[in-house]
């Protein structure tokens, strides 16, 4: 492995911002100085660039089965083009079936890694039933497979949604093994009555699935888990936060000393409702849960990033082909598979939209989209900061590049972009993963299966 020096940048973490070169050695940061001794070293200059520790996204659906496909990305194509995108550690979302060891679904997942993935990786585990079991088992995933985070879906009925029961028995054994419990908070319950009132009546159209998931029920179902926590005296993690009755309820528990923690996604920041009416069955690309809501609602979630009262950005990426896969629902919105290609372009909207606009700091960038995830999910201070003894996950960045958006240029394998024609301007030059290029001057440079699970630390050793 060479020494390399990083030379002539500006680097910005979510404390601080100096000029500054960097040496790795061995996959870490071994020194950060200025004249550094330049012997038997590769030096590179990024004069003109931020260097930024890489991106860790919190919240992503590769090789997922879902309604009766598979999202087209899998962990090949999606962390390639997440490295593209600024991010070099990814946490996946195991999913179970109810009545199989833990173990199994966990193997199952680590095949659909191992041998393909260019960044780094680990995993949460959805958590379905609580029993004898999967009580014996949860030390051990601790422990043994540093799996320390647990997700519970309160919607998706008969399919993915666990009852409160079972939410609350994860939180009390959560608080006991030191893990964070994450849920995707919508009253799936009324969620069905409404999909198939909608469905009775002839309302087939892709803009029904957001109408027949309004906020009201995102935040009764945030506020109802918050409440839970608060008595089982635990912590939670809302995933992809969308509205302004989820944030209240978020804030509100905050504000009462309660440990939870808010995600938001670019797609919520920069898209809104209008986008499922679109024409010829256009809709339907934008088909993810929760929906996009009406568009005032994005000046609440920036004002929460801002204000801290939510604290992290997950992409959510769960991408499929708008041919052949996104048409399963024609004429049954309740069939077009949910979700959307966001992992690539994540860092670049967030910098161009939130940054520049001078609705967040670009410390508060770099906390938003690396180091609260790190410390939430048990990686920091391995990753999300640049630090001597830090992993060398590095983005050079340059805040002045413009570019559009769109999936002629994108390097998901997927058929549409979500963002197709938006202006940006910053974007990852080069991105190194444990001081090894990935991508490098804007081409691919890395080796496919290069990427190593991590094992993370629980909750409670992480978050002090």
């Amino acid at each position: 492995m060479t020494l390399k020096i990083i030379r002539n940048g500006t680097v910005v973490t979510a404390r601080d911002k100096y000029q500054a070169d960097i040496r790795i050695r061995d996959g870490k940061i071994e020194a950060i100085g200025v004249q550094m001794d330049e012997t038997d070293a590769e030096v590179v200059d990024v004069s003109g660039c931020y260097i930024f520790p890489g991106g860790v996204d919190p919240h992503t659906h590769l090789d997922m089965p879902f309604g009766g496909t598979v999202t087209t990305d899998d962990f090949k194509t999606g962390t390639i083009a997440a490295a593209f995108g600024g991010t070099t550690t990814i946490v996946d979302f195991c999913l179970t079936n109810k009545g199989e060891p833990l173990r199994s679904a966990l193997q199952t997942w680590h095949g659909k890694a191992e041998g393909k993935a260019v960044i780094d990786y680990g995993f949460h585990l959805m958590i379905s039933e609580i029993n004898d079991q999967v009580l014996e088992e949860l030390p051990q995933v601790i422990e043994e497979e540093g799996v320390t985070s647990f997700k519970v879906f309160m919607a998706y009925k008969n399919v993915l949604q666990a009852d409160d029961g079972t939410l609350y028995r994860t939180l009390l054994t959560a608080k006991e093994l030191g893990a964070l419990v994450m849920v995707h908070a919508e009253n799936g319950d009324v969620i069905d009555y409404l999909i198939q009132e909608a469905l009775k009546n002839g309302q087939t159209d892709p803009i029904y699935h957001a109408l027949t998931r309004p906020s009201e029920l995102e935040g009764e179902a945030t506020g109802r888990a918050a409440r839970l926590t608060a008595l089982a005296n635990s912590r939670l993690y809302v995933v992809h936060v969308t509205c302004a009755e989820a944030v209240h309820q978020i804030a509100e528990a905050r504000n009462q000393g309660l440990e939870i923690w808010g995600e938001t996604c670019p797609q919520y920041l920069v898209l809104d409702q209008s986008y499922l009416e679109r024409p010829a069955f256009e809709g339907a690309k934008y088909v993810w849960s929760p929906p996009l809501r009406e568009a005032w609602h994005q000046d609440v979630l920036w004002n929460a990033l801002k204000n801290g009262q939510l604290q992290t950005i997950g992409s959510d990426q769960c991408s499929f082909n708008f041919k052949g896969q996104k048409e399963l629902g024609l004429g049954d919105f309740s069939k077009i598979p949910n979700g959307g290609p966001i992992i690539e372009d994540r860092f670049s909207l967030l910098f161009s939209e939130g940054v520049l606009k001078e609705r967040i700091s670009i410390h508060q960038f770099v906390d938003l989209v690396s180091t609260r995830s790190a410390k939430l999910f048990g990686l920091f201070p391995q990753k999300g900061t640049i630090a001597v003894g830090s992993d060398a996950d590095l983005v050079i960045f340059d805040p002045n590049a413009k570019r559009v958006i769109s999936a002629e240029t994108h390097h998901m394998n997927v058929d549409y972009s979500a963002f197709e024609g938006m202006e940006v301007t910053g974007e990852p030059v080069s991105v190194l993963s444990r001081g090894e290029f990935v991508v490098r001057n804007k081409q691919f440079v890395g080796e496919i299966g290069s990427g190593r699970f991590v094992k993370r630390k629980p909750y409670s050793v992480s978050v002090q």
